[in-house]
């Protein structure tokens, strides 16, 4: 049966991957993004141009969501001693703040569903330490501690889970995938010997928002191309 989904970075990256996998299976999809064109027409999704940083409500959004995933980020890689105090409240802002502001608009609508599922985006580098990323993991540290709890507390009405991705191909991180030798030195960095694409992303988000997982919430599944339990 067709279900309701709401992609909040749907413009580009993930979120346009999985808003376009959702679509095509028949489903009814709102993607929501800063940089997403509203006369762009997608067979079965719905754009609406929308950031996330501003004070603005959701737009309009219909009378239930079965589904919503949380997908804007950032990347800012620097020695810990050269970010200043903003950069971190930005991180911040855009990670974590924004999501909770998405959240707590749309529950009154994820309520309404008898299987509501949200999927959420964390990284790699909080479970391991890696330099120059103390802003991005403290932030997406606040969203692991944010899935865990509301999956406390809405279960079992709401499944809550998260992703946490190694370094994957989308527009955010061009400047780490600019040239020949900058992807091969990453794609080395990792046990399967290769970045990972949007689409490996939305293979997990799409499982996490079927009933295949129902049975699953308050995870961080991690899709990392072997980084975090190889060597």
């Amino acid at each position: 049966m067709a279900k309701n989904y709401l992609i909040v970075g749907g413009g580009s990256g993930i979120g346009k991957v999985i808003a376009e996998r959702l679509a095509a299976e028949g489903n009814q999809v709102w993607a929501f993004s800063r940089s997403i064109e509203e006369s762009e027409r997608r067979l079965g999704i719905i754009s609406r141009n929308f950031d996330v940083l501003n004070d603005e409500g959701l737009p309009d959004i219909g009378e239930v969501i079965d589904g919503l995933v949380y997908c804007p980020g950032s990347i800012q890689l620097k020695p810990f001693e050269r970010i200043s105090l903003d950069a971190f409240r930005a991180d911040l802002e855009i990670n974590y703040l924004g999501a909770i502001k998405v959240l707590q608009q749309a529950l009154p609508l994820l309520k309404k569903s008898d299987s509501a599922s949200v999927v959420l985006f964390s990284t790699v580098a909080v479970q391991n330490g890696l330099p120059f990323h103390s802003s991005i993991s403290g932030a997406k540290g606040a969203v692991e501690g944010l899935c865990r709890s509301l999956a406390a507390e809405y279960a079992p009405k709401i499944r809550f889970n998260a992703i946490a991705p190694s370094l994957t191909d989308t527009p955010l991180a061009q400047a780490l995938l600019s040239n020949d030798r900058k992807r091969e030195a990453n794609a080395d960095r990792h046990p399967l010997k290769r970045v990972g694409q949007p689409e490996d992303m939305a293979e997990m988000a799409l499982f996490l928002l079927s009933e295949k997982s129902s049975w699953i919430s308050g995870q961080v599944l991690k899709v990392d191309g072997g980084m975090s339990a190889i060597r």
